[in-house]
């Protein structure tokens, strides 16, 4: 059976026989089309005979490697539970793959970042002479410069870029504001992306007047942080960088290399967004941690 088909008669099983609520089901139907996406996209798998437990762990690490929180993890693993125990139960499968894949534990969990010299190589992967290459290269230079969140970069207002001053100015969660230094570089990759790209990509959308939105596509729109996503994974490839990668690593990235530079936390805590200390404190980790292991790998007597 097809997944998708899966997915539909999961989700009239739960309005007809299990009566819940539209809310429920929509919340059910979003987890599992997400997971359906990741199948064909990383297995290329449409089956759902096809899958096993590697595909939904590998589902549940992409998810925890894009930022999302463990609970969050945790509920999308049931749903996708729910669906291979109706499927287990109408004997469409024999064996359900989602029973040999625990729950992920609750608590705070140390994010992996790339080092400098994968950054930069990544940073280099796109190809600048095609607008969607130049585009991206933007983009990559922007999330890493500033920490941004993907949905802040994808929805950022050309007029909310200073390139006088050199600093974005940041709507994110809670409508909180907060200015965010571009640096040099990526302040020139941003001029020279309005200067010789974003025109051309809103020739057939009305100009470059046509949208508010600084990062866009030939159909007029931003871009979105679906077709990021892809987007950094392909130049990851690319790359050869053998680590699960996504726009939020580049964020982990962003913070960690900070602070292992000696920036301040609160600095840090600034310039992500963070309401919290707290939630800036698990990057204080990462940095102990890798300069141990420099001073390990480099130093004479260690």
């Amino acid at each position: 059976m097809d997944l998708d088909q899966a997915i539909d008669a999961f989700a009239f099983h739960l309005k007809v026989e299990r009566n819940l609520s539209e809310n429920t089901i929509d919340a059910y139907t979003r987890d599992l089309r997400q997971f359906a996406e990741h199948c064909a996209e990383d297995d290329k798998i449409t089956d759902v005979r096809q899958i096993d437990a590697m595909q939904i762990s590998g589902f549940m690490g992409a998810l925890l490697d894009e930022g999302l929180k463990t609970r969050t993890v945790a509920r999308k693993l049931s749903s996708v539970r729910g669906l291979f125990k109706f499927l287990r139960i109408d004997e469409v499968i024999d064996k359900d793959p989602s029973a040999k894949v625990d729950m992920p534990k609750y608590g705070r969990r140390v994010p992996r970042v790339l080092s400098f010299d994968e950054v930069e190589t990544l940073l280099a992967t796109p190809d600048r002479t095609v607008p969607e290459g130049h585009r991206d290269w933007a983009m990559l230079h922007v999330l890493y410069a500033t920490g941004l969140r993907v949905t802040e970069l994808c929805e950022l207002l050309q007029r909310e870029v200073d390139l006088r001053a050199g600093y974005v100015r940041v709507i994110g969660k809670g409508n909180k504001q907060r200015i965010v230094p571009l640096g040099e570089v990526a302040l020139d990759a941003v001029s020279d992306y309005l200067e010789q790209t974003r025109g051309r990509l809103l020739a057939n959308c009305g100009g470059p007047g046509s949208t508010p939105y600084l990062f866009v596509t030939r159909r007029g729109s931003s871009m979105t942080r679906q077709a990021f996503w892809k987007n950094i994974k392909k130049y990851a490839r690319r790359a050869d960088i053998d680590k699960p990668i996504s726009p939020h690593k580049l964020r982990h990235s962003f913070a960690t290399h900070l602070l292992e530079r000696g920036a301040d936390l609160r600095i840090v805590q600034t310039l992500l967004g963070h309401a919290n200390i707290d939630t800036t404190q698990i990057y204080t980790h990462v940095a102990q941690a890798r300069l141990k292991k420099m001073y390990d790998e480099h130093h004479p007597r260690a």
